[in-house]
C-alpha cells in the first residue's frame, strides 16, 4: 500500500483537494461511492445549528461505523441550543438508530446491516456509583460519548460503548422512527422506578411536551389511578386528551395558582397526588407542585432546569409536608433494554407522539420548530 492511499483512507477530503487530477483514480481504488468520502452532522455553533461537512470517520480495530437512519430531538437539546445546559456534553442528539455499514477486525456478535441502537454514555458498572445503581452518576457514563453526535449521516461507535452494552440490535417489529424513541421512553421509565409509582397513586405531570405524555403513559401502564396533566400549550393538552380521553387537563395560561391548586385538588381529591413528575425546565411547575402533592408525596424532578437556577421556597413546608424531591437524570442500559422489551412487545404504543419528521440538512429548523412548539411533539431527524 501506497503512502497516499494511505492518507486517502484518513483524510479523503484534503487529499482531493491538493490531487484533483488524481481524484477519479483515488476512487476506483477505494471502492467507495464518491459521497461517502466525506459527511454531513449538524453541530452547535454560538446557540445555533450548522449543518457541516466531516470527514468520514476512520474505524479503530474495536470500533463500529454506523449509518444513521432515524434520531429524535430531546429537550436537552433544546436547552443548550436556546438555554443554559448545566450537564457536559454539548452535542446535539443523543437519540439515535441506524444500521452498520463498517466493523473493527475485533468486533463479534454484529455485521453489515445489523439494525441497532446507539446509547451515546454507557457507566463503567464497577465504581462507587454504579455499585450504588447511580449509573448516570458515574464518570465514565458522563464522559463517553458517540463521534460526532447523533444527527449525523454516519457515527462513529467507540469501544467503549460497544464493551459496555451501548450497542444494542433493533428487533424485527421495531422501525427506525420507533427506535428513536428507546433513548426518552427509557428515561422516563428511570424516572418512574425511582419514585416507586404503585398501582392506584395519583399523579401529575407538568409539561405536556415529549416526556410528558411519555410518562403519561408509562404512568397508566403502570396503573395510575389519576392523571393530572398540566401545561401552557393548547395543542399539546389537546393532543394527551385525544391519545388517553381519561387524562386531566389543566392549561395554566393566564391562570393564578389559587385557581390552579383548587383546580388540581378537585380532580386528585383533598390529600392532593402521590406523584408529582416535573416534565419541563420551567421552574414555576416544580414550585406549583409543592402545594398540590400530598403530604409524605414525592416530586420528581426530570426536567432540566436551566444552569444556575435559583428557587425561593419554604423549606419548613417541605419539611413539615415530609416530601420527597428526586432528580432522575437520563438512562442507563437496563432502562434501555426494559424500553425495548415492551416495545417488542407491543404493550404500549409511542409512534404516535411522532408528528414531524425532519432532513438533516434542515436541522436548525427543525430544533426551532420544537422550540417554539406550535403544532408539535415529537420530532424525529432523518438522514435520507
Amino acid at each position: 500500500m501506497t503512502k497516499e492511499y494511505i492518507f486517502v483512507v484518513r483524510g479523503v477530503k484534503k487529499y482531493f483537494k491538493r490531487n484533483q487530477k488524481s481524484t477519479q483514480n483515488n476512487k476506483i481504488l477505494l471502492n467507495i461511492p464518491s459521497h461517502e468520502y466525506c459527511m454531513k452532522a449538524a453541530v452547535l455553533v454560538k446557540n445555533k445549528v450548522e449543518v457541516k461537512e466531516f470527514d468520514l470517520p476512520k474505524i479503530g480495530n474495536n470500533e463500529v461505523l454506523v449509518r444513521m437512519k432515524a434520531c429524535g430531538i430531546c429537550g436537552s437539546d433544546l436547552e443548550k441550543v436556546f438555554g443554559k445546559y448545566g450537564m457536559k456534553s454539548s452535542r446535539i442528539g443523543h437519540e439515535p438508530a441506524g444500521e452498520i455499514v463498517k466493523l473493527g477486525a475485533n468486533i463479534k456478535g454484529f455485521k453489515k446491516g445489523d439494525r441497532v441502537f446507539v446509547h451515546h454514555h454507557v457507566p463503567c458498572y464497577s465504581c462507587h456509583f454504579c455499585y450504588n445503581d447511580d449509573f448516570t452518576m458515574c464518570e465514565k457514563y458522563q464522559t463517553s460519548n458517540i463521534d460526532p453526535c447523533g444527527l449525523s449521516e454516519f457515527i462513529l461507535v467507540p469501544q467503549w460503548n460497544i464493551s459496555k452494552g451501548g450497542l444494542i440490535k433493533i428487533p424485527d417489529n421495531i422501525n427506525f422512527s420507533q427506535a428513536a424513541l428507546i433513548e426518552p421512553i427509557a428515561c422516563c421509565l428511570r424516572s418512574l422506578n425511582k419514585v416507586n409509582l404503585k398501582k392506584a397513586d395519583t399523579v401529575v405531570v407538568f409539561g405536556a411536551g415529549p416526556t410528558g405524555l411519555m410518562h403519561t403513559i408509562l404512568a397508566r401502564f403502570f396503573g395510575a389511578s389519576k392523571l393530572l396533566l398540566v401545561d401552557v400549550n393548547s395543542f399539546r393538552l389537546e393532543f394527551a386528551k385525544k391519545m388517553d380521553q381519561q387524562v386531566e387537563i389543566i392549561n395554566m395560561a393566564n391562570m393564578n395558582e389559587g385557581e390552579f391548586k383548587r383546580k388540581s385538588l378537585k380532580f386528585l381529591g383533598k390529600n392532593g397526588s402521590d406523584v408529582s413528575i416535573i416534565s419541563t425546565s420551567n421552574i414555576n411547575a416544580f414550585i406549583q407542585s409543592l402545594s398540590i402533592t400530598r403530604r409524605g408525596g414525592t416530586i420528581s424532578l426530570f426536567g432540566v432546569p436551566p444552569k444556575d437556577t435559583k428557587v425561593n421556597i419554604d423549606l419548613n413546608m417541605i419539611y413539615s409536608k415530609e416530601l420527597k424531591i428526586i432528580p432522575s437524570y437520563a438512562a442507563s442500559e437496563k432502562e434501555i433494554h426494559q424500553t425495548i422489551a415492551l416495545m417488542e412487545a407491543k404493550i404500549m404504543n409511542f409512534e404516535p407522539l411522532i408528528t414531524h419528521r425532519f432532513p438533516l440538512q434542515d436541522s436548525n429548523k427543525a430544533l426551532m420548530h420544537a422550540h417554539q412548539a406550535i403544532d408539535s411533539m415529537k420530532i424525529i431527524i432523518t438522514a435520507e
